[in-house]
């Protein structure tokens, strides 16, 4: 039934812990069943490190010669298919044999076990999500048994490298118990040879094509090579075990091209290695395009985690944190236990030394870019701003974190144009005590907003928060540079006294015009009559300059923070404001005229609540449009037959 012939056969039965994970293997179904193949792999490839570390060490070892890989193949014979693993390894003797393939050795295999067990019963019964996950099984020191998911029969073959050692032959059907026997072949190699006579329902392994596809998933960057029928798979340079002053561009792209999966090209990329206080290697890369502006769906962190050259998850989250999720890449470590389960491993010590290592490297690979070539730091904001905004709550990199933000701003020709919270502090006269900003739905949106008169007219710098996130970012951070983020709709007119900047402008003729103060009051207080308990107050305005009212809130929320809290409460209420009059605006001063000779005039009533809803359109307040309309509708009746009056009396 093998290749090797055998005599001296002795039974052995299996530790009680492996029968039980034996059973567990054997009568359950799992999702990744090729995670055997990554097993065997990595085993092979630690005997391999082994009959090195001897040579270089200077021992006597069995055939000092031989190569060092690892060879795949599959044959038939008695009607059953049968994959083969060989490798030329440090091979095993009689004692190890018992000790490796019939004991648990390592303190972690019982906890795995127990959290096997537990998952395959919660699981029983309810679909592939509940299935019990395999994927790390090698972390627990189990990893040969996972090859009795797919074989209902396994021989071992396995020559020392100790030179004057004999073959043995290992056997089990997985049941309970194995057999050891002597080998009757003089020329056994060094090294182990596994046949795995493969189940009825998993003969698809016997095909070397989901062969070569599990090792280039799990194990492409194996150090020795894997032949499959004599074809090298695993061609693909470790890269980032690399010096980068021996990596050259091309070699960069095409491994980013390997981890893309082709037809994509990066912009950045991060490329080093740490020995202190823990040893980890990696390379991380930024691509060009931003799948997420495609329509393709939020993404999560993905990095390839890698432990002695071995994939041991795929898309680990937890390397990096979801604000920088648009990087990809790989990292190594050789400090990572391999004997905690993944619940241990997420919240292991180590793995948050890397995660805050990568991203304190990312943040200063981006500060330098935005330094050294900041056309280039424009496109890369512009693909990815959106999502690195998000990190506005990471206080540990909190510093990092700020010169990175761009924001459109009043200095800036278009909505493209970006400013940094350093360029607008550089920029502003030493009189201002606060840095501005000011949200809404767009960049022509914010600059017809009557509160910004006051600053345009001052020629003050105001952020445009353009995206709904802007704000939430702004907010959170509170400073910059000591100075405080205000809302331009919060501020009040005295805070900006005394300052003034070269592109101050002078008041317009019209804006001189004598208004008495009598009569502006009496135009508030019937304003304030109408409106009643809809205003907090009604004012004369010191901010505006072309606009005749505008809405003020001067506590709280930002008027358009608050518009966005309120959707997502799904709070219906008015907000209160206090409404302010400008007394130099011609529709005013009129108003005013007319309330200093009758102050229960109608169309003053119709004005006043032609003012306020109009100033609570313009703030996204207003929810019923239809009595603003009616009553434009009535006021430009009535102004169309004074018209029509006047030209019938010409």
């Amino acid at each position: 039934m093998s290749d090797t012939a055998t005599q001296n056969e002795r039974s052995f039965e299996f530790q009680a812990e492996i029968r039980q994970l034996l059973d567990i293997l054997i009568h359950s179904v799992y999702t990744s069943k090729d995670v055997f193949i990554r097993e065997l792999i990595s085993n092979a490839t630690d005997a391999l490190e082994k009959v090195r570390f001897s040579k270089v060490g200077g021992a006597e070892v069995y055939e000092p010669d031989r190569a060092e890989e690892i060879r795949i193949e599959s044959r038939e014979e008695d009607g059953s298919k049968i994959l083969v693993i060989s490798d030329s390894g440090i091979g095993m003797t009689e004692e190890e044999a018992q000790v490796n393939l019939g004991t648990i050795a390592h303190s972690g295999a019982t906890a795995f076990l127990e959290n096997l067990k537990a998952a395959t019963a919660s699981g029983e019964g309810e679909g592939e999500e509940s299935k019990p996950d395999l994927s790390l099984i090698g972390r627990f020191g189990v990893g040969f048994y996972s090859v009795f998911m797919a074989a209902e029969k396994v021989v071992v073959t396995s020559r020392s490298a100790t030179p004057d050692a004999k073959p043995i032959v290992w056997s089990s059907d997985g049941l309970g118990s194995f057999t050891i026997s002597d080998t009757l072949e003089s020329d056994v190699p060094r090294g182990t040879r596994i046949e795995i006579w493969l189940k009825g329902d998993e003969e698809r392994f016997a095909d070397l094509e989901n062969v070569r596809s599990a090792i280039t998933k799990y194990s492409n960057f194996v150090p020795f090579p894997i032949f499959v029928d004599d074809e090298q798979l695993n061609r693909v340079t470790a890269l980032w075990r690399e010096q980068p002053s021996q990596v050259d561009e091309e070699q960069y792209k095409e491994f980013f091209e390997y981890l893309s999966f082709g037809g994509q090209e990066h912009i950045l990329k991060l490329h080093f290695a740490v020995d202190v206080p823990l040893q980890f290697s990696s390379l991380l890369f930024v691509p060009k395009t931003n799948t997420e502006l495609l329509g393709f769906g939020e993404r999560e962190v993905s990095i390839q985690l890698y432990v002695k050259r071995v994939l041991i998850d795929g898309e680990n989250k937890d390397l990096l944190p979801k604000y920088l999720r648009f990087v990809t890449g790989v990292v190594e470590s050789e400090d990572l236990p391999l004997n905690v389960s993944r619940e241990t491993l997420q919240e292991n010590a180590i793995i948050t030394k890397m995660r805050d290592t990568l991203t304190r490297k990312l943040l200063d690979l981006f500060l330098k870019l935005a330094k050294d070539e900041p056309e280039q730091y424009e496109e890369f904001w512009k693909t990815f701003g959106r999502i690195l905004k998000e990190g506005h709550q990471d206080f540990a990199n909190r510093e990092k974190f700020v010169d990175l933000l761009r924001f459109n701003s009043s200095t800036c020709e278009d909505e493209d144009g970006q400013r940094s919270l350093a360029a607008y502090v550089e920029a502003m006269p030493e009189s201002q005590k606060a840095i501005y900003y000011l949200s809404g739905a767009s960049r022509e949106a914010i600059q017809k907003d009557a509160r910004l008169e006051i600053f345009r007219k001052r020629g003050i710098e105001v952020f445009y928060l353009i995206d709904v996130a802007d704000e939430f970012v702004v907010a959170g951070l509170g400073t910059y540079s000591e100075k405080q983020l205000v809302s331009a709709d919060q501020v009040k007119p005295e805070d900006l006294d005394g300052v003034e900047t070269e592109s101050s402008e002078d008041d317009s003729e019209e804006s001189k015009v004598e208004v008495p103060s009598a009569d502006i009051g009496l135009l508030n207080v019937r304003c304030k009559e109408v409106l009643g308990d809809r205003v907090v107050d009604v004012r004369v305005s010191d901010r505006l300059v072309d606009s005749p009212a505008c809405l003020i809130n001067e506590d709280g929320m930002s008027t358009h923070l608050d518009r966005v809290m309120r959707m997502m409460n799904k709070d219906s209420e008015l907000p209160k404001r206090i409404l302010e009059l400008n007394p130099k605006h011609t529709l005013i001063r009129n108003l005013a005229s007319i309330v200093a000779t009758d102050a229960k005039d109608p169309f003053v009533t119709q004005a006043c609540e032609q003012i306020f809803e109009g100033a609570m359109l313009v703030d996204g307040f207003l929810t019923d449009p239809h009595r603003l309309v009616e009553r434009m509708n009535s006021i430009l009746e009535e102004t169309a037959s004074w018209k029509a009056d006047d030209s019938s009396e010409d």
